[in-house]
């Protein structure tokens, strides 16, 4: 016991500490349909003071949808700050969307430049072509 004891005096402490980033933390209601989000909502945003442009898409032009079937029905919005061109807020309404939250969070904790995300490349046909979308749309 003493040779335990005494290593775990001579221990330096963690040189990182972990924090909570509170501005990232994913969230889902598992209703019917299904709703995630992460990071700012709109009226969020609308207070913050920052430049934001919101990008709207119909899930329902995603190709991986008609894998729920040829009726889905769903929408992304993706909120961009326009000084720092990142993503910081995402929701997504519809059956599956639970899982393209952690991408939205990744993004948005990482505080990833749009310019980068066009180099994610999604897996086609999924739902998570809708990041391909959402970034064509907000180009314009």
């Amino acid at each position: 016991m003493g040779v335990i004891h005494r290593r775990q005096e001579t221990r330096t402490p963690p040189a990182h500490v972990a924090t909570a980033d509170h501005k990232a933390v994913p969230q889902v209601v598992f209703t019917t349909p299904e709703v995630a989000s992460v990071g700012l909502t709109s009226r969020d945003a609308e207070h913050s003071g920052r430049r934001i442009e919101v990008v709207d898409y119909d899930l329902a032009h995603v190709a991986g949808a008609h894998q729920y079937g040829e009726d889905y029905r769903g929408r992304a919005r993706m909120l961009i700050d326009t000084d720092r061109n990142t993503v910081v807020g995402v929701t997504f309404a519809g059956p599956g969307v639970g899982e393209l939250v952690h991408s939205a969070t990744i993004a948005i904790a990482g505080e990833v430049p749009l310019d980068r995300l066009w180099h994610a490349v999604p897996a086609f046909p999924t739902l998570g072509e809708v990041w391909l979308r959402l970034l064509e749309t907000y180009r314009g």
